[in-house]
């Protein structure tokens, strides 16, 4: 039942509303013609992989009872107001006009909370206003607002709003809040996935309890790839592209690689082709095929153009399954040293060296013809001593693939030496790449 309903979460064809419970509290709730209160609250229960939203809330003048309709009830919610739908409209032909006698004697079913309070929690009651803090109980910020979506007609909690533009959304400075709204979305935006909100006390109430983080306050802006790739398959397609074009290049690389490929063909026609193209540049070509791997044909034809000839021509060949081929996959971004520099002298430009490469763990030693004479793995670096010369610490010992091997050949050999990245090089013993791990693992499913 939970993978199901993780797979409505991220289709897109579910996704019908987005609100802020700022926006729709107070609002009036009719049954036919008739107005019987204003929405008050929303009960959520916390079960599922995001909040769902179980009753809505509401209060009615005169001293009359709070009133408590189950979603199901909600016929729809939206500007004007929410309307409810009971089993006696139906028995009138769906007539927008119930009796007094009729409506009072249908309400008092609902007067009742649903089920047991105590795993139900109430957003404005017990949510909105209070501190965000994280797991060390350092502030972050206040929750001015949530932001509900609705999907396949359920409606979850997706995210606290916790910024400026939610408490002016709050105050009702809706001018101001149109105005900021056309800035920028870095100025209006500060929200927080509930992914990353731990399930809510039971001691929490209008006046007591903090909303808790998962995580450090610093590290909401620093999401390994693969979580960050969790938080965007969860969010609607138009929250999903806003995200993503805040990241930068290297975090939105990282995070596309992580994303499910159902989203991904969801989510790369969405972005500009400028930007995708900057991000397959920054791949591997592994890496860029196996991403383009989740598209028809047609969208990858029409990127490939825009991408180096090279890059682009190694990407086509795997993308057509020509893997007869290993020098398809080769990766020029690697470190490469000389063998009668000093270990010191390049842990100390490590930093420099290591920009823009996607194999820094090994550094590949290269004597004045252009051969590769052996390899130094970073931690063996790191634990020599200064002055020690790379060619005495190196290994000479080299696992190497040659251009024509396949991706079989790459993959038996990952398998049977257990190193992350292998050189490719040619019958001269000049390299032409180096190949990781992780490239042909993601390709496997192609020769296996």
């Amino acid at each position: 039942m939970q993978i199901q309903q993780e797979k409505m979460l991220r289709d897109s064809r579910f996704i019908d509303q987005i609100f802020y419970l700022s926006e729709i509290l107070d609002k009036k709730v009719m049954i036919g013609s008739q107005k019987i209160g204003r929405l008050s609250d929303i009960m959520i229960s916390e079960a599922g992989k995001l909040p769902e939203v179980v009753s809505i809330v509401v209060s009615r003048p005169f001293g009359h009872p709070t009133l408590y309709f189950p979603w199901s009830k909600v016929l729809s919610l939206n500007g004007n107001g929410v309307k409810i739908g009971l089993q006696e409209q139906k028995s009138k032909a769906n007539s927008n006009i119930i009796s007094s006698k009729s409506l009072k004697a249908s309400l008092t079913e609902y007067e009742m909370p649903p089920g047991s309070t105590s795993d139900l929690f109430f957003l404005k009651d017990q949510v909105l206003d209070k501190k965000v803090i994280d797991i060390e109980d350092n502030e972050v910020e206040v929750v001015y607002d949530v932001v509900l979506v609705i999907k396949n007609n359920k409606m979850y909690v997706s995210e606290v709003d916790c910024s400026r533009y939610g408490l002016l959304r709050r105050i009702g400075l809706r001018c101001i809040v149109r105005f900021i709204h056309n800035l920028t979305y870095k100025i209006r935006e500060q929200t927080v996935s509930w992914s990353y909100i731990q399930p809510l006390p039971k001691h929490i109430d209008s006046f007591t309890g903090n909303v808790k983080l998962k995580v450090l306050k610093e590290k909401l802006a620093e999401m390994p790839p693969v979580d960050l790739a969790d938080i965007l398959e969860e969010m609607d397609p138009h929250q999903r592209v806003m995200i993503f074009d805040q990241l930068d290049m290297e975090q939105a690389s990282d995070a596309l690689e992580e994303i499910d490929p159902n989203v991904q063909r969801e989510l790369i026609p969405s972005l500009k082709k400028e930007k995708v193209a900057a991000l397959l540049e920054s791949m591997t070509p592994g890496q860029a095929a196996d991403t383009l791997s989740s598209l028809p044909s047609s969208e990858s034809k029409h990127l490939l153009p825009l991408l180096n000839s090279e890059h682009a021509g190694k990407i086509a060949a795997l993308l057509e399954q020509q893997e007869e081929s290993i020098h398809h996959l080769a990766s020029n971004r690697y470190i490469y040293v000389s063998p009668d520099q000093t270990a010191g002298s390049i842990e100390r430009s490590f930093r420099a060296l290591a920009q823009k490469c996607v194999v820094i763990m090994y550094l590949y030693v290269i004597n004045k013809d252009g051969e590769l004479i052996g390899v130094v793995d970073l931690k063996e670096l790191l634990q020599a001593h200064d002055e020690s010369l790379i060619k005495d610490i190196m290994t000479t010992n080299l696992i190497s693939l040659a251009p024509e091997d396949t991706l079989k050949t790459a993959y038996d050999t990952f398998d049977r030496y257990g190193i992350r990245a292998i050189p490719i090089v040619d019958d001269k013993n000049h390299m032409k790449g180096v190949i990781p791990y992780r490239d042909v693992m993601k390709l496997r499913r192609r020769f296996v």
